[in-house]
């Protein structure tokens, strides 16, 4: 999936993953698609949760090897 911005959160634990997802995602346009990557396993439920309360768009998710990978899109609601 193409992304216009990428954000590693490698080694982070809650609550850093999703407060450094939404500072990244206050420096975007809308519209644009945010990638990012994740170790800790409790961002299958924070950054579904972040998505879904600011109404931003949660284009997909997946696992790997214990890497945690999400792409989603910046809504016009939250500035």
């Amino acid at each position: 999936m193409v992304s216009q911005h990428h954000l590693d959160t490698t080694g982070l634990y809650c609550p850093e993953p999703v407060m450094l997802l939404h500072n990244k995602v206050r420096d975007m346009a809308v519209g644009e698609v945010l990638e990012v990557l994740a170790s800790d396993p409790a961002t299958q439920r924070d950054i579904p949760r972040f998505c879904q309360f600011l109404g931003h768009e949660l284009l997909a998710q997946e696992e790997s090897a214990g890497q945690f990978r999400y792409w989603l899109r910046k809504s016009g609601s939250e500035q």
